[in-house]
């Protein structure tokens, strides 16, 4: 809560921004075309764009993720509520079902299954992590037995338009994961809702003594999870245009609770830094791309991944920063 009095530099965001900027420097570096754009067929082509797009998924349910760790809980069955809500939006569809109402079918499905973990964890008092982990054991199951383990593909334009449709020459996703950022920081920032989120994260036991609605807040907060990580697996399955239960989101829990932790959001809950969440999976993406870009094969980007994760945390440690500074004012007075 008091970083976010702090000035913005200061801020995790910022810090998490600077990691992007350094990332981007070494692209340039390495790969002189990574900034290179091009129209074509009314539509703006070029690897920055591509890492813009390719990060949509996974920031969207890094956004929902965000909130949960907020209240100082974690969602491991985001990965299998984008699966289920894929394969859900694809049986509609082979049904000769419209596209609206698979979209509705997809995002009401992650709504409840969101609320249903917020009830786990809220009224039976489960460890988030525990609770969680139910979904994330059985929702991919679940998923098998609506697809009866096959990977559904279907034929809807309207419904594919949700991935690559265009709007002023950028993909909808990209538009899609803007305007949910965009959102979700007003609501965070200048609602009710937001201050009582925080507040129940930094110490859930205050805020009931202070009346707060403890119980709806955290609740709603796993449902926003859910619905967001429902969205992800709709942008995935409106991509491919199929939903496949044993592939769709998987390690989508892993990628976003990492994007998470880069952006500054603290694992004990109290802080939520949407923007920092989303420097941290433009960091995770940019390093895969580049990686991937160099004729390098998918293990090193996972490493760099990880390399990105412990440099980004050390940079965003007091304890780190202060050796920094001992050291610079040591060199000083050299």
């Amino acid at each position: 809560m008091a970083e976010a009095r702090s000035p913005w530099w200061k801020s995790s965001a910022a810090r998490a921004a600077l990691g992007w900027l350094l990332v981007l420097a070494l692209a340039a570096a390495l790969s002189p075309g990574f900034f290179a754009l091009e129209w074509r067929d009314g539509r703006v082509y070029g690897t920055l764009v591509d890492v813009l797009l390719r990060s949509s998924p996974t920031l969207l349910a890094a956004l929902g993720m965000t909130l949960v760790i907020g209240t100082g809980g974690v969602d491991l069955s985001v990965g299998a509520v984008a699966a289920i809500s894929g394969v859900l939006a694809a049986r509609h569809l082979q049904g000769d079902g419209c596209a609206p109402t698979a979209l509705a079918l997809g995002l009401g499905a992650g709504v409840l299954l969101g609320a249903w973990n917020g009830v786990l964890v809220r009224k039976l008092g489960l460890v988030p992590i525990v609770a969680t982990l139910v979904l994330f054991t059985s929702g991919r199951g679940l998923a098998q037995l609506v697809s009866a383990g096959n990977v559904l593909t279907f034929r809807s334009d309207a419904f594919a338009s949700l991935a690559t449709g265009t709007v002023a020459g950028l993909p909808n996703p990209i538009w899609l994961t803007l305007a949910s950022l965009a959102t979700l920081a007003f609501v965070v920032r200048r609602t009710n809702f937001g201050l009582y989120l925080q507040a129940c994260g930094d110490n859930p036991r205050a805020a009931e003594l202070a009346g707060l609605p403890v119980s709806s807040v955290l609740i709603a907060a796993y449902a926003c999870c859910g619905m967001l990580a429902a969205l992800s697996g709709l942008v995935v399955a409106a991509d491919v245009q199929a939903g496949d239960a044993a592939s769709a989101g998987l390690y989508l829990e892993l990628d976003a609770i990492l994007a998470v932790v880069i952006g500054g959001t603290s694992l004990r809950g109290g802080r939520v830094q949407l923007v920092g969440t989303a420097f941290g999976v433009l960091i995770l993406q940019t390093l895969t791309t580049l990686v991937l870009t160099q004729g390098a094969r998918l293990e090193f980007a996972l490493i760099a991944k990880a390399l990105a994760v412990v440099a980004v945390c050390a940079l965003q440690s007091p304890r780190w920063g202060e050796l920094l500074r001992r050291g610079a004012r040591t060199g000083a007075a050299r």
